[in-house]
């Protein structure tokens, strides 16, 4: 059997793919060609999970889903550079499986499986994924000489973290850019956007998802700037724009945001969607110890997305039935 037939084609998941290139390079010059190592041993560990599952569930026609080749980058590039290869693929077969595959497979599952997957790792190793952060490479040829960064080379803090606790917030040039510590692929905001627009103009995203993410968590947390709200760490609520640069906010609205089965497909539901996981994103982030809160609001609103697509069905319904008996 060709390994080709083992796989369903997917012309989407590979613009996506393709969309990523920029943001890995990225993170190897930033960290090393480990990153590329640790990429593929998580994508091998979502290929052969989803296979088993998808067998067990249908032994005459199994084939993996493009998707889950997606599915591991995307869980990959929010991971910490120095994550451990086993972490790693103990969380992308837990999102593979409970996050997709008992769900029916591609096109059935609810919730997004890399996060779901990151998600778990996040609450059952806490330390690898909030305590470790590596000082990556600033200065040509950076990590395309190098297999990661120095052992010692090691930070506990990220941008947002150091905001936290109380130091200057860092330039925005250097957010803008990506020359900061961070997860692999959420640190150049610049490269992201680019990838957004990708995405927009091959069609396989929704840009009302990502506006409306981006708009929503960036206006919520001026509010709470400039009116003076406080961390949950006593400090002022962090300025927006770094906000919307710092962490991984941009990668969520571009890339999580916008997953073609979680996320609603209906324009209208589209902009409430995102307008709840900006805000919800932002209120975690402000009022909680998570430094982050993309994760979590958009499993949150994937948990929201059916309830919300069938309210908005029915609406248009009885305005349709009102519309034609008026007219009758």
């Amino acid at each position: 059997m060709k390994i080709t037939a083992l796989f369903q084609k997917q012309k989407m998941m590979r613009t996506v793919l393709l969309s990523l290139i920029p943001v890995s390079l990225m993170a190897v010059y930033l960290y090393g060609w480990r990153m590329l190592m640790l990429a593929a041993f998580v994508a091998l560990a979502a290929v052969i999970s989803e296979y088993l599952v998808m067998r067990s569930i249908n032994k005459d026609k199994t084939k993996v889903s493009e998707a889950a080749f997606v599915s591991a980058a995307l869980f990959t590039l929010t991971l910490p550079p120095q994550t451990p290869v086993w972490v790693a693929v103990v969380g992308i077969v837990f999102g593979i499986v409970f996050g997709k595959a008992v769900f029916g497979g591609f096109g059935r599952n609810v919730f997004n499986p890399a996060l779901v997957g990151r998600c778990f790792i996040y609450v059952a190793f806490p330390h690898y994924l909030t305590m470790n952060w590596a000082q990556p490479f600033l200065a040509l040829p950076g990590g395309f000489a190098a297999w990661t960064v120095a052992a010692d080379a090691v930070t506990s803090a990220t941008p947002i973290i150091n905001y936290n606790q109380g130091i200057a917030a860092m330039d925005n040039l250097r957010l803008f850019l990506g020359s900061v510590g961070g997860a692999l692929g959420e640190t150049s905001a610049l490269l992201i956007l680019l990838s957004g627009a990708f995405l927009v103009y091959r069609k396989v995203a929704s840009w009302q998802l990502m506006v409306s993410t981006i708009v929503s968590g960036t206006l919520l947390a001026a509010i709470f700037h400039y009116a003076g709200v406080q961390h949950a760490t006593g400090v002022l609520a962090a300025p927006p724009l770094f906000t919307l640069l710092s962490g991984g906010f941009l990668f969520g609205a571009i890339f999580m945001v916008t997953d073609p089965v979680s996320a609603p497909k209906g324009k209208g539901a589209q902009w409430i969607a995102g307008t709840l996981v900006g805000l919800i994103t932002i209120i975690i982030r402000t009022f909680s110890l998570f430094t982050e809160g993309m994760m979590f609001a958009i499993l949150i609103v994937n948990a929201f997305t059916p309830l919300l697509e069938l309210q908005i069905k029915r609406r248009q319904d009885r305005k349709k039935l009102a519309a034609k008996e008026a007219s009758a």
